[in-house]
């Protein structure tokens, strides 16, 4: 009895204390974006909103953060769109060197990230590519490409085919079956694999080191301050994100808990 008490709140109290070691980084970039901060914003100096007023009175948070989005808004548009036909080729046909292919997939989620950096920019280097935004775009692209490639197989996998042999017997072309049918089905796993991608692409920075050149984008931003403490409006810009993800995610989950209640009254 004491063993099966002590299992009951054993896991609730670890799960707790997991939270709170994972959120108090998180708790102090939110509080120390409202410190009325001198030279550093190491040290609380008092509470004030002018931070989150003029978060872009530092020019060079605001444009570090800009070149992060569009870096990331391109890179997972370009991934997502790649990464979804490939997933269904692999996925609905067979053809030759595929399971080469499916290997040459999984290396990128097994290559550490600055063997694939360092490698990348060899390459480019070796083009007379200069470095800027256009190879950190091409860089992601190959690093998230492969996140979208398993996120989207494996919502394939779940799919019934009869559906789409249902639409083909009703005379509906291949592609008014795509659309109606086989994209409607993908679309949750293909949003959810290009804001894995998105993530991935704005969070990184060892690949993005290697291959930004002079361009700076946020994480890079982050790691050169650091050495001497974030500015305050560092610190706006990582809340607002935060809570932004939050936002989407809570958006995502009522969203879904909305359509189960409707299928559940349908089916009654």
């Amino acid at each position: 009895m004491n063993r099966f008490s002590l299992g009951k709140y054993l896991l609730p109290v670890y799960v707790a204390l997991a939270f709170v070691f994972l959120l108090i980084p998180i708790f102090y970039t939110f509080v120390f974006s409202f410190n009325d901060s001198f030279k550093s914003n190491t040290i609380w100096r008092g509470f004030t909103f002018d931070n989150w007023i003029g978060v872009c009175n530092s020019d060079d948070v605001c444009e570090a953060f800009g070149n992060s989005l569009l870096i990331a808004a391109v890179a997972t548009f370009i991934s997502t769109v790649l990464g979804t036909m490939i997933a269904i080729a692999l996925t609905r046909y067979r053809f030759r060197f595929r399971s080469g292919v499916n290997l040459l997939l999984f290396l990128p989620l097994a290559t550490p990230e600055v063997v694939m950096g360092a490698g990348l920019a060899a390459q480019f280097l070796t083009a007379g590519v200069p470095k800027g935004i256009g190879t950190v775009i091409i860089a992601h692209v190959m690093f998230t490409l492969s996140f979208v490639v398993v996120t989207v197989k494996a919502r394939i996998a779940t799919l019934d085919p009869k559906l789409e042999e249902a639409g083909r017997d009703l005379y509906a072309t291949p592609f008014e079956v795509f659309r109606r049918i086989t994209f409607p089905l993908l679309l949750p796993g293909i949003t959810a694999a290009a804001l894995l991608a998105f993530a991935l692409s704005f969070d990184d920075f060892i690949i993005t080191a290697f291959n930004a050149g002079p361009v700076s984008t946020f994480p890079k931003f982050v790691y050169v301050a650091a050495a001497r403490g974030l500015p305050p409006e560092a610190n706006v810009i990582g809340s607002a994100v935060f809570i932004a993800a939050i936002t989407i995610v809570l958006a995502f989950q009522i969203s879904g808990a909305r359509k189960r209640k409707k299928l559940a009254r349908l089916a009654k």
